[in-house]
């Protein structure tokens, strides 16, 4: 008892080291748009919208095929008869006739089959949505918040050049500095304030795209800057929670499971339904009537034989599309883990070099201000430093990017399976 205890728990810890994760990002998560914002910027996107209209069509196709294609038929035939051998003598003469073709039993379950099929092929279809339009909300705002990094670090940059340029220009009047050093230090700032207007205009029109894009979304005046979660846990395991919430996977086994339905269902058209019937007739002014039974059979040809080749071939490819998503999608999954965990690497490479480069450019600014250096060291230590630190939080934004991602995509960062049957006007708990 106590060996299966162990090996419970030792299987659980990969999925509590995900759990630990999904709440993690589901609770301090300063660098996200606010939650409750990006379930309405979801839920109002025209996709998304697009995705829960389909359900309805399919819900009303599921009930044309529980009805069945078949539908009573009236016949009314009115007609006067007239006899050459008594010319004077007319008749009128009336008929009526009610016909109905019959569903011969099996194919009204599969019908329903089918129609069922398109309803669970439409839902998923739905969170598919839903996850691309998430996967696009997470780029475009990663995308405004590199764009804003590089602002606030170029204009850290503009600050410190417009110190040491004060400075220059305070030791130029003094004499204590040549006219020359004035130059490279003005240089040095109107090309920090130059990258400074071009960083603000892209992280304005970033910024434009996302109100367009997802008008719910209101963004904040500064997000703090934060060092990116290492992702814990083993890979397989976050493989599997990615190909088990995948929708496009699912997308792609609810069309071939449909596509098998329809086969089954075209194999069993090749036995035509009857027609079934009753009519009644009045000739000859009323002296004859006629009280009757018609029962009309098709006659199975060729081309129900390839309606049903057709679609015994369209649910083969389906099988094979189906195979493919999944092998991509497998793929995609282990490349996105790898991806999150290098790029988690990188970061601290990049943080690392650039304290260092920062340390550098510090000591080489004293240095310089002791008399011991030249102007021209001290900007390019500087520099090599604003490159080192904007490198840095460019991968720093990367590598959380990359985290979400992944959380993303196994379902554990926003909610992606809402409430199908109320279209998403709901979340689970």
């Amino acid at each position: 008892m106590k060996r299966r205890v162990l090996a419970l728990l030792l299987a659980a810890l990969p999925l509590c080291g995900l759990a630990a994760e999904h709440t993690d990002a589901a609770t301090n998560a300063p660098d996200l748009p606010d939650r409750a914002q990006v379930l309405d910027a979801l839920r109002s996107s025209p996709t998304v919208r697009a995705a829960g209209a389909q359900i309805e069509a399919e819900e009303a196709r599921a009930r044309r095929l529980d009805a069945g294609p078949h539908e009573w038929t009236v016949r009314l035939t009115d007609q006067q008869r007239r006899v050459r051998t008594a010319p004077d003598a007319r008749y009128n003469e009336w008929n009526v006739a009610v016909e109905r073709a019959l569903r011969l039993p099996g194919k009204g379950r599969l019908d329903r089959q089918l129609g069922a099929a398109g309803i669970a092929s439409a839902k998923i279809g739905r969170g598919d949505a839903l996850h691309e339009a998430s996967r696009g909300l997470l780029a475009g705002w990663f995308d405004w918040l590199r764009e804003e990094a590089g602002a606030d670090q170029w204009r850290r940059q503009r600050d410190i050049l417009a110190r040491q340029a004060k400075v220059v220009q305070r030791r130029v009047e003094l004499g204590d500095a040549p006219r020359l050093e004035r130059l490279q230090a003005d240089a040095a700032l109107a090309q920090a304030e130059a990258q400074l207007a071009q960083t603000l205009g892209r992280a304005q029109v970033a910024a434009e795209a996302l109100r367009r894009l997802y008008p719910a979304l209101t963004l904040p005046a500064a997000v703090p800057e934060t060092a990116p979660v290492a992702v814990d846990g083993d890979g397989a395991a976050w493989i599997a929670a990615i190909m088990e919430h995948n929708h496009e996977l699912g997308v792609a086994r609810a069309e071939s499971a449909r596509a098998r339905i329809g086969a089954n269902r075209a194999d069993a058209e090749r036995r035509p339904d009857p027609s079934v019937g009753a009519h009644m007739a009045r000739d000859r002014d009323g002296e004859e009537r006629i009280v009757g039974l018609s029962l009309s059979i098709p006659l199975a040809g060729a081309g129900r034989r390839a309606d049903a080749d057709t679609a015994v071939a369209l649910a083969e490819a389906s099988s094979w599309r189906e195979a493919g998503v999944l092998r991509r999608v497998e793929a995609e999954a282990a490349a996105l883990h790898r991806r999150t965990r290098a790029a988690h690497a990188g970061w601290q490479s990049q943080q690392a070099a650039a304290d260092a480069l920062g340390r550098s450019a510090d000591l080489t600014e004293r240095a310089w201000q002791l008399g011991e250096g030249t102007l021209a060291e001290t900007l390019n230590a500087r520099r090599l430093a604003h490159e080192a630190r904007l490198a840095a939080r460019l991968a720093g934004l990367d590598a959380a990017e990359a985290r979400y991602r992944l959380l993303l995509d196994a379902h554990r960062l926003w909610p992606l399976d809402m409430d199908d049957d109320e279209h998403g006007e709901h979340d689970h708990p």
